[in-house]
């Protein structure tokens, strides 16, 4: 009875022979199969061929019977003619099997191969029934034998079932070869190589078995616990169950041959679609209308999972419509692709030192590939260039950029700051990203979720196209100025990373160099560039080329942002290519700050209360920066942001190009006038010569324009507010400021008012640039930043109208108002003290004593120093001559005013503080003591004539009464005694020469 089936009428039920009674199968039929389908030969051949053998053992009696049973259903021609009978119209209707021969058996199998196609109820039905005992064994699939006889020798599959114990379930033959073809695909030189007729046959197979996981024996048996406990309501069919098991591939409870079948099957359909028959059945009209599988170019190439994701990317990329189904589908592989790198046979090739050595134990939820990205980042040692562009191709692959989604790593580690800061953009949109970006080194950004973020990020900056609202917004822009090619395109000779470079250096140009970008590609690439700011590995070009000084002069800077500030701060240090690509990105900063993230956030409320109207600006054009420089000194100012601006005022002074507003106004001058200067510095110092040399000339003609004249004074302005931004200056005074105003902030230009307050004790190179520094702030006290700070108010109230060079002439007429504020007056006394110590320091007195200073005080000059004060001689020599009435007159006016001014305060004669100091601090300490000088330190001097014993104090004391004898005024206790008398008695006689 075991030699055959003895005249079985087909594999439904009625009359004929039945397999349920057979004496060799009848107890495992009564024990294993209900009892409803005993009467059905191909509802009992199902139950029997679907029993593990590791839960009950089958008769091999039994199981012979079954095989031969199975053979004549598939190949015996007798068994043909029920096919013929139930597919009738089927057969008509697909030509290929109508074109079968009768009698020789392939009928079954070619409907089986196109059992998608068939609508009929009855014949679907049959002919899946017939798949099922098929797949059951290898060997009953048409042709496979032939095709892989060789190959199952080769890779020892036919060794799996010693003795074909079950000779019924040879699924594991199937999935031998499949795992033979898979490690093929993942060694770099294979040691055994399945051949193309076999790959061929596999992947049909495979192919054939995608809407039925009944079908995949190896993994029918493997998961059906599995599939029980996770997917017990999932019907079966059209790929369901696969995709239910696939999502649930990573659960804790997942069994282990559960998850290694899964993962084959995955990896059969990264090497061809179809082996997905969801993917291939809503993709396919889609993959028709963008000729995504050109049925003539190599099946290898248009059956990949990755040229399908990557073709009909490209379609949705460029606005074309591709299925909602599709779309999904899509969705669904990408998130695979990412989530487990084992099924990129690329990833495993090019990176498998790296995952040995880096990575081992973090297979699952997309683990190991961020941790590859890590170590691409460098914050995990090295990797190689085959791997990181493995990496760079599978995220273009699976596209995270336009659905965080599919990153599962990134999902999980992100969801509480998506959920809090992000919950106003649907789920799934591709700003998702960019709202976390922005939220980067928040309060609300968690720790986790910025090392995957930057992780992904990494490898979005080196590609433009993997920004997808970036792409999509300026791809036309890109095609039009930068050449590129279409999505899924590359070009050696336009490289990703260049496409980026293209676009923004046409997003700063101006209107008159033409060709620039459209507003909203614009808004793209100035969003981009606010997130490079974040971190200097997110600028391919800038690490590229940095990388040596990064490590050379950065290691340490590890906080946020610090990387670039480094870089920037030395920049005259780095190698010329790093030189060229952070000089640029400065340059590009100084046009539009708002690049530079984090400062902006620094700089927040300080924008909105100051700086509002031009921070809401499109383009910035560098007026941002100038309004919060303007601003750096207000209460509501804080630190963070104060530093900040400092740091980009310091960075400028390197290359004047760095200013933005100063190179647009300026550049032709500088061409002109200054070639081949560079540092911003250097360039005010030529053009500010230029134009104070015109202006002593009376030139007919500036040769500075006036747009550079006036930005000029805007960065002469701020540069008196922080001595670092004189290099000159500070670099002659760093070893005093250290020694004498090391406590002192460095901002409001306090230092350089701790200076000169101790100028007697600074070194002599200092002492020189501080002297040089006055002469320039008597010249033009516009410059003095601590004057106009404290006098700010005072100017408005009495020198409205004054011209800028006049400034401080104007304060001083109004110093003893009654309404000037204490704090100004203070200022002023401070300033002429200062010019009283060298008339080089008064210009008002150098040019009224043009004259009068070589034809009287010639000695005194031969033995001056061009930046060494004279402490008041030649003034002193210039008093003696007025009291002998010996000047010209507009000297006698100034000279007048002077002794006027110092008879007041003795705080205004060097000389006679120089000689006198001893006998003020012994004989008229209470006067000196006084708030408010009157001229009562001079008026006690002059009681204490005889005590005094120094021959040089006598001689200062003597000269004050000789001034105040050429001129009542010059002794304001005398004047004020005899005020009324001469007004009444001497008003007419005018003042000076003794006459009143």
């Amino acid at each position: 009875g075991v030699a055959g089936p003895r005249g079985p009428r087909g594999g439904g039920s009625g009359s004929g022979w039945k397999l349920s009674e057979e004496a060799v199968c009848r107890e495992d039929v009564v024990r294993l199969c209900s009892k409803h389908s005993w009467a059905n030969n191909l509802a009992v051949l199902e139950c029997l061929q679907d029993v593990r053998e590791s839960d009950n053992e089958i008769s091999s009696d039994c199981n012979h019977l079954l095989w031969n049973y199975k053979l004549n259903l598939t190949t015996d021609p007798k068994f043909e003619s029920v096919a013929r009978e139930v597919c009738k119209s089927t057969i008509a209707e697909i030509k290929e099997c109508a074109d079968e021969p009768v009698g020789k058996g392939f009928l079954v199998s070619c409907l089986v191969d196109h059992r998608g196609n068939i609508t009929e109820y009855q014949c679907h039905q049959y002919i899946t029934k017939m798949t099922a005992i098929i797949f059951s064994d290898y060997r009953l699939i048409c042709g496979f034998m032939d095709d892989c006889k060789a190959d199952i020798n080769l890779l020892k599959c036919g060794s799996i079932r010693p003795g074909e114990k079950d000779a019924h379930s040879q699924g594991e033959v199937v999935a031998c070869l499949e795992k033979g073809l898979v490690k093929e695909a993942e060694e770099t030189d294979p040691r055994i190589q399945v051949s193309d007729r076999c790959k061929k046959a596999i992947l049909r197979v495979a192919e054939l078995s995608s809407d039925d996981f009944h079908l995949d024996r190896h993994l029918y048996f493997a998961c059906r616990d599995d599939r029980e406990r996770f997917c017990e309501n999932t019907q079966a069919g059209e790929g369901r169950v696969y995709k239910c098991l696939f999502n649930h591939k990573f659960e804790e409870s997942m069994s282990e041959k559960c998850r290694d079948a899964l993962t084959t099957r995955q990896k059969l359909i990264a090497q061809d679609y179809k082996v997905s028959y969801s993917l291939a059945k809503s993709c396919k009209s889609d993959l028709k209308k963008y000729r995504c599988n050109v049925e003539n170019l190599p099946r290898s190439r248009e059956a990949r999972l990755s040229y399908l994701l990557m073709c009909l990317e490209s379609a949705v990329h460029r606005g074309r419509q591709v299925s909602s189904e599709c779309q999904g589908e899509m969705l669904d592989y990408r998130r695979m692709l990412m989530e487990d790198f084992s099924l990129s046979p690329e990833i495993i090739l090019s990176c498998r030192g790296e995952i040995e050595h880096h990575c081992s134990g973090l297979h699952r939820k997309g683990r190991t590939l961020h941790c590859l990205m890590k170590v691409v980042r460098g914050e995990k040692g090295n990797v190689g260039l085959n791997c990181q562009q493995a990496l760079q191709t599978l995220i273009q692959e699976t596209d995270p950029g336009a659905d965080y989604r599919i990153d599962r790593a990134l999902n999980e580690a992100c969801e509480s700051v998506i959920q809090t800061a992000c919950k106003h953009i649907r789920s799934g949109d591709p700003m998702i990203l960019s709202c976390l970006m922005e939220h980067l080194y928040t309060e609300k950004m968690v720790e986790d979720c910025e090392h995957r973020l930057l992780e992904l990020q990494y490898f979005i900056s080196r590609d433009w196209k993997l920004d997808t609202v970036l792409y999509r917004k300026c791809q036309g822009d890109a095609s039009r100025l930068c050449h590129t090619h279409g999505w899924n395109e590359t070009s050696e000779l336009m490289p990703p990373g260049a496409v980026f470079s293209c676009l923004y250096r046409h997003a700063y140009r101006t209107e008159e160099q033409g060709r620039r970008l459209s507003r909203e590609c614009r808004a793209e690439v100035q969003r981009i560039l606010h997130q490079r700011a974040m971190d200097v590995k997110l600028d391919p070009a800038l690490q590229d080329k940095c990388m040596i000084d990064l490590g050379k002069w950065c290691s340490e800077k590890t906080e946020t942002g610090q990387e670039l500030e480094c870089l920037q701060d030395h920049l005259d240090d780095l190698v010329s290519d790093c030189r060229d690509i952070v000089g640029n990105l400065t340059e590009l900063e100084s046009e539009d700050i708002q690049i530079e993230a984090l400062l902006m956030r620094a700089c927040e409320p300080i924008i909105q209360t100051f700086c509002h109207e031009v921070a809401d600006n499109q383009i910035d054009s560098g007026d941002l920066m100038e309004c919060l420089i303007q601003n750096k000194h207000q209460k509501e100012m804080n630190e963070k942001c104060a530093i900040g601006v400092t740091h980009f005022q310091l960075v400028q002074m390197k290359d004047f190009r760095f200013s933005y507003k100063f190179k647009m106004a300026c550049k032709e001058d500088v061409l002109k006038l200054c070639p081949n200067i560079k540092k911003k510095v250097d360039v005010v110092i030529c053009l500010s010569t230029t134009v104070r040399n015109d202006t002593l000339q009376d030139a007919k003609e500036h040769r500075v324009s006036l747009k550079c004249r006036k930005q000029l004074r805007v960065e002469e302005l701020e540069m008196t507010e922080d001595i670092r931004l004189e290099p000159e200056l500070y670099e002659a005074c760093k070893s005093d400021i250290k020694n004498y105003c090391q406590n002192v902030p460095y901002g409001n230009a306090q230092i350089i008012e701790c200076l000169k307050e101790i100028k007697k004790q600074l070194s002599t190179r200092c002492h020189q640039k501080v002297f040089k520094l006055q002469e320039t702030e008597m010249m033009d006290p516009e410059l003095d930043y601590t004057l106009m700070r404290v006098c700010k108010q005072m100017i408005k109230r009495f020198c409205p109208e004054a011209d800028s060079k006049n400034m401080l002439q104007c304060l001083k007429q109004n110093k003893n108002s009654e309404v000037m504020d204490p704090k100004c007056k203070q200022m002023i006394t401070k300033r002429q003290i200062t010019q009283n110590t060298d008339y080089r320091l008064n210009p008002v007195l150098r040019k009224a004593c043009k004259a009068d200073i070589p034809k009287f005080c010639q000695n005194i000059l031969n033995r001056a120093k061009d930046d060494t004060e004279l402490e008041g001689q030649v003034i002193s020599c210039l008093k003696l001559k007025y009291a002998d009435q010996r000047l010209s007159q507009d000297c006698e006016d100034q000279i007048q005013v002077i002794i006027q001014e110092s008879a007041l305060d003795y705080r205004l004669d060097p000389q006679l503080q120089m000689h006198c100091s001893d006998e003020i601090s012994s004989l008229c300490a209470e006067e000196a003591a006084a708030q408010e000088q009157t001229g009562q330190v001079e008026e006690c001097l002059k009681v204490n004539l005889l005590k005094i014993k120094t021959e040089m104090c006598k001689k200062e004391v003597l000269n004050m009464l000789k001034e105040s004898k050429a001129d009542i005024f010059v002794d304001p206790v005398l004047h004020t005694a005899c005020a009324l008398d001469i007004k009444h008695h001497c008003a007419a006689i005018p003042p000076g020469r003794g006459r009143r």
